[in-house]
């Protein structure tokens, strides 16, 4: 396989992410965005911990959609998320949202 194949490969899988996110965005309440993933769900919890004196985050999500284009199954009932970078929780306002 070449370099340009393994490219185009690697643009369709994330051509068809994107649609699959086209498709599914209106099912769903929150965006979640960590330093490694993006999230769609319906509910989200977010703690802020302290261990030792580092600051970190415990996020629970339920009925979520995971933006990985390496995932056979990007829907998961319950995730937990732990992270030590900012987190970003944005509630989707369903008017706003209007795909191609």
């Amino acid at each position: 396989m070449s370099a340009e194949d393994l490219e185009n490969y690697e643009t369709e899988l994330e051509l068809g992410l994107f649609r699959e996110y086209r498709d599914v965005v209106n099912l769903f309440t929150y965006v979640v965005e960590t330093e490694r993933r993006f999230y769609l769900c319906n509910s989200v919890d977010v703690q802020v911990r302290n261990a030792g004196g580092d600051v970190f985050f415990e996020l629970e999500l339920s009925d979520a959609w995971v933006w990985d284009v390496y995932r056979s199954a990007r829907f998961v009932k319950n995730v937990r998320v732990v992270t030590f970078k900012d987190v970003n929780v944005e509630e989707l306002n369903q008017s706003d949202i209007k795909l191609p």
